[in-house]
């Protein structure tokens, strides 16, 4: 893989520049779907059904369509990374079949494109954070770099593992649209993460054992990212120790297994495709 860095870097610009190929609007439109999905959720869950956010501690920010977008960026990124992922090397079958490379970099080389349409979509959420809090949100900004880059790791590995499973079973990109759909209701994106807690509690033990709601809730490793992620952002706070490391092990475990399971099935790809 290392080897292969000029190649993975060529594939990433080919993804940058060919996406928005001969487009009007070009690079705008990755902003798009994230402004229109904050217009209908805000439209919906802060007008209609009056989901009710937790006041930024200690930023003081009380703006439902800022704090959606603080939970969106990070699952757009996410979203778009496993999707494309999952589908790069059925999508460069011939390339695969004709060229001896390292396969590995088709899937890496749309997480360094998805990431370079997130820094336009978060330059977005910088200009809003700015006009109704200030400067406060400036000093956070590295360590939004770090969260990202953990999130982009542990993106990485399950595209990887995804993208073999597509190689072998075509149902798997029809299998993951549906699942990325129950995982962003799972995810608390356009709900408060205590509203869960909330209704743990009164529910209690589930099955006449120990275990919670919130127990479960927990094992979703996204919980975790767009916590830190709010936290830094919309907070403007440092995130507790525990939730970075719980980000810095998923991102660890989602990569190595990714990269066995690729390796293992590499050598294969051309005869299964």
């Amino acid at each position: 893989m290392f080897s292969s860095r000029e190649l993975l870097a060529n594939l990433t610009l080919r993804e940058v520049r060919g996406k928005y190929k001969r487009t009007i609007f070009g690079q705008l439109w990755s902003l798009a779907n994230p402004l229109a999905l904050v217009v209908i959720y805000t439209i919906v869950f802060a007008f209609i059904l009056r989901v009710e956010p937790d006041r930024g501690d200690p930023s003081g920010l009380n703006v439902f369509a800022v704090w959606l977008l603080c939970g969106l960026l990070p699952w757009t990124f996410f979203a778009n990374v496993v999707s494309a992922g999952a589908g790069s090397l059925v999508a460069n079958a011939g390339l695969i079949q004709k060229v001896s490379f390292s396969r590995i970099v088709l899937p890496l080389s749309l997480v360094g494109s998805s990431f370079y349409n997130w820094l336009f979509e978060m330059g977005v959420l910088v200009v809003l954070l700015l006009i109704i809090g200030g400067l406060g949100v400036l000093p956070w900004l590295p360590l939004v770099v770090v969260i990202m880059v953990l999130l982009a790791v542990f993106a990485s590995g399950v595209a990887l593992m995804l993208a073999i499973a597509n190689v072998y079973f075509r149902d798997t990109q029809y299998f993951l649209s549906i699942i990325l759909q129950i995982w962003m209701y799972l995810t608390p994106i356009i709900y408060p993460g205590s509203l869960v807690k909330t209704q743990s509690d009164k529910i209690g033990y589930l099955f006449g054992s120990e275990l919670t709601v919130e127990f479960f809730y927990n094992l979703n490793p996204m919980v975790h990212f767009l916590e830190v992620f709010r936290n830094l952002m919309y907070d403007q706070r440092f995130p507790g120790l525990e939730e970075w490391v719980i980000c810095l092990l998923w991102a660890a475990v989602s990569l190595v297994i990714g990269i066995f399971v690729f390796q293992r099935n590499e050598r294969k790809l051309a005869e299964a495709l």
